[in-house]
C-alpha cells in the first residue's frame, strides 16, 4: 500500500485524467510511479517534460538503462530496479548485462565507464573529481554526453526518491535489491 495517494481514474480530478490517458495512450499503461506523482500535476508535466527531453539526447536507450539500473540499486529503490529491468530489457540489455550495471559496471567498456561516473555523481552528490571526468571522455564521451550523464542520474535520483518514499505498489515484474553472488 502506498504512503502517498495514488491518482487513477477513479479519483482524478479532470487535468491529472488528461496527464493519465497522455500515459496511457503512449506506454500503454500507467505505472504507479507516475500515479504518484499525478498528486501534483505540476509535477508530473515536469517530470514527463524532462524524461521527453532526456530520451532525445545523444546517449542511447540501452545506456539510460544501464544508468537507471546502477542509480536504482545503488538507492535500494526496489520499485525502480524492478522497473528498469523490464525496461533495460525491452533496450536490448540481457541478464548478465543488468547484473553488471546494478553491480556498478558494464559488459561493454565504454558503458562501464559511464555507470562508473553516474554511481559517482550519485554517492558524492555531483562532487565527481577531475580524474573521473578526465576518465569519462577518455572513454569517448563528448561534453553534450557528460551532461546527459549528469541529468539522467538526476532523474532516476528524483524517482528513487519518490519511489522510495512512497513505498508503492511494484506493478513491474519484482526485482530482489539483492545481487546473485
Amino acid at each position: 500500500m502506498s504512503r502517498i495517494h495514488v491518482i487513477d481514474q477513479h479519483n482524478a480530478n479532470t487535468e491529472q485524467q488528461e496527464l493519465l490517458n497522455a500515459i496511457q495512450s503512449q506506454l500503454g499503461m500507467v505505472p504507479n510511479f507516475l500515479k504518484v506523482f499525478a498528486n501534483s500535476p505540476a509535477a508530473l508535466r515536469a517530470f514527463l517534460g524532462l524524461h521527453g527531453i532526456a530520451g532525445e539526447g545523444s546517449l542511447d536507450a540501452a545506456t539510460r538503462e544501464r544508468i537507471a539500473l546502477a542509480v536504482a540499486q545503488q538507492n535500494e529503490c526496489q520499485y525502480c530496479v524492478s522497473a528498469h529491468t523490464a525496461i533495460g530489457k525491452k533496450a536490448g540489455l540481457n541478464g548478465a548485462e543488468i547484473e553488471a550495471n546494478r553491480a556498478g559496471t558494464s559488459q561493454d567498456a565504454k558503458a562501464a565507464v559511464a555507470v562508473k561516473f553516474a554511481q559517482a555523481l550519485s554517492e558524492h552528490n555531483g562532487d565527481v573529481t577531475t580524474e573521473e571526468l578526465a576518465e569519462v571522455r577518455a572513454a569517448g564521451y563528448s561534453e553534450s554526453d557528460i551532461v546527459e550523464i549528469i541529468t539522467h542520474v538526476g532523474m532516476n535520483v528524483l524517482t528513487n526518491i519518490l519511489g522510495k518514499a512512497s513505498q508503492i505498489e511494484i506493478d513491474f515484474p519484482k526485482v530482489e535489491l539483492a545481487l546473485a553472488s
